[in-house]
């Protein structure tokens, strides 16, 4: 089974963008030591301000899907409303070479 490849895209709610940074700066720790994580790494656009992206690896879906229910991503997906326009876009890819 050839891992999955998740592209989270965020945009920030005007005057949020530091708040939202720091939150979403706040995940990658706990994250990348769980089971099932190869790569979670944060991206900040040079074009957009305010717009962010997490490039992922995961071994599988199910390793994705128990990520999803953690406390600490739970906790972050509470505040999104608040910190986030519009919502998260994830899109989901397969290596192909």
């Amino acid at each position: 089974m050839k891992p999955l490849i998740v592209i989270a895209s965020i945009q920030a709610r005007r005057g949020r963008e530091t708040e939202l940074e720091q939150a979403l700066r706040d995940l990658i720790a706990p994250t990348r030591r769980e089971p099932g994580c190869i790569r979670y790494d944060l991206h900040r656009s040079q074009d957009r301000p305010g717009r962010f992206l997490f490039y992922e690896i995961w071994t599988d879906r199910a390793h994705l899907e128990e990520h999803l229910r953690r406390p600490h991503l739970q906790a972050f997906l509470a505040r999104v409303p608040e910190l986030v326009e519009g919502e998260p876009e994830l899109t989901f890819w397969e290596q192909v070479d």
